[in-house]
């Protein structure tokens, strides 16, 4: 090429969920059947949505202005009905012109980070979730910049972590919050957010927080929305259907913008970010159109509740299982719905293998654990040759640490203890072999 056509940051463009699934399918073709846990999708994993719920989206789909053009921003009665609903709490008020649509939260994402200055930062938890860490460091131009959570404290941010990076890195700008946190399934306790919001006002910072899972908590957990706790400072909440409703296909997410009024760098972007859209001319229309008359109706909160109360049920039943291998941390969730499972440290090794029986299978795996890797990342390919699981190992997640994230959405009782009982056994199996 006359000029080199990809840009530096492109290289930090990673999707481990999505990459492994290129191995697995590997595998399939092969024969052997594949359990997928690397993904939070629930209608793969058997959900089922309320027929009222179908009946709502198939009405609309008769409705000829179902198929046109909305406005830039999104749909104004269901931008209105977004505002109220964040407006019955206590905290940060907005208005229907505070909120834009999305073709989901990753287009979203992308925007943010897309037009923030290369020279400056947005600091996230690590482990981090793909998208996120992956946007920002391919607009760095840098590998990500994180700080800890930790799994001997309930997966809690280290704040004297993040207090240190933001001090000691003057292009920090922002900090990010995923609350309920993907991978870890922790909920953040209201005095930690209310320490964060300390630390951005210290150092003139605005916050982002990605609250796709806010209303999936279980086993006793609250999780606090980011307009509850922020106060004055600038802020941006990006929320969605596709976990709550949940309609993962409908590709339909948005952001509520807080307090543009204080800053005016911050209101500058949050206009470009709006101006980006608006050359797109719009989001998807027909779950614009249906969010109103779904989290409007009264049996939705219903619905919710019972379907959180399931995947808390799945999560005990998982950590009645795993938890008793002395060699993983482990800590049940209490939103979202992933738990990521930590090797103690120096528990794996770079021989360790669990048995497959069919040996063209056992070749492909030998390949790919040939070269040199992160041994959580060889063990997740030993446990997807052998058990037929994919699961995605925690290093892909930008940490250091060794382990793993599956899901808590499994539907069916049996497969979920069949699954679970298989990777705990591989896990024994693993880690004996050496």
């Amino acid at each position: 090429m006359r000029q080199q056509l990809l840009s530096e940051g492109a290289k930090e463009l990673s999707y481990e969920i999505r990459e492994i699934v290129k191995k697995a399918e590997q595998i399939k073709n092969l024969g052997k059947e594949i359990c997928w846990e690397n993904i939070g999708d629930p209608i793969q994993k058997n959900h089922l949505l309320p027929q009222w719920i179908k009946q709502i989206i198939a009405d609309l789909v008769l409705q000829n202005e179902s198929y046109g053009y909305c406005p830039s921003k999104g749909i104004l009665d269901t931008r209105i009905f977004l505002a109220q609903q964040n407006n019955l709490r206590k905290g940060a008020q907005i208005t229907p012109d505070d909120i834009c649509f999305f073709n989901g939260l990753g287009d979203a994402i992308s925007k943010v980070y897309q037009y923030i200055t290369p020279t400056s930062r947005i600091i996230g938890p690590s482990p981090a979730y793909s998208t996120h860490s992956s946007a920002e460091a391919a607009h760095a131009s840098h590998e990500p910049l994180t700080y800890k959570l930790d799994p001997n404290n309930k997966w809690y941010p280290d704040l004297d972590d993040l207090y240190n990076k933001v001090k000691y890195n003057p292009n920090v700008v922002g900090i990010l919050i995923i609350n309920p946190d993907n991978p870890t399934g922790m909920v953040y306790p209201y005095e930690t957010l209310k320490k964060i919001v300390e630390i951005a006002r210290e150092f003139k910072l605005f916050l982002i927080c990605d609250e796709i899972y806010i209303n999936i908590t279980y086993n006793g957990a609250r999780a606090y929305a980011l307009a509850e706790v922020i106060e004055d400072i600038p802020g941006i909440s990006m929320k969605g259907i596709s976990k709550e409703l949940p309609w993962p296909g409908a590709r339909c997410g948005w952001m509520e913008y807080y307090n543009r009024d204080k800053d005016e760098d911050f209101s500058r972007l949050c206009q470009a970010i709006d101006n980006a859209k608006m050359i797109e001319v719009c989001s998807t229309k027909l779950p614009q159109l249906a969010i109103p008359k779904i989290l409007g109706d009264l049996r939705f909160k219903d619905y919710r509740e019972e379907t959180n109360r399931n995947i808390g049920r799945r999560s005990k039943i998982i950590a009645d299982i795993l938890h008793t291998v002395p060699q993983l941390t482990f800590n049940e969730t209490f939103g979202a719905f992933y738990n990521t499972i930590i090797f103690r440290k120096g528990t794996l090794k770079a021989n360790q293998t669990i048995k497959i029986q069919d040996q063209k299978i056992k070749k492909l795996v030998d390949d790919w654990t040939a070269e040199e890797m992160p041994l959580d990342k060889r063990f997740v390919y030993y446990l997807l040759g052998a058990k037929g699981i994919c699961v995605v190992p925690i290093s892909s997640f930008c940490s250091e640490l060794e382990g793993f994230r599956v899901t808590l959405l499994e539907e069916k009782e049996d497969t979920l203890i069949k699954t679970f009982t298989a990777i705990r056994d591989g896990i024994v199996e693993y880690l004996s072999s050496e």
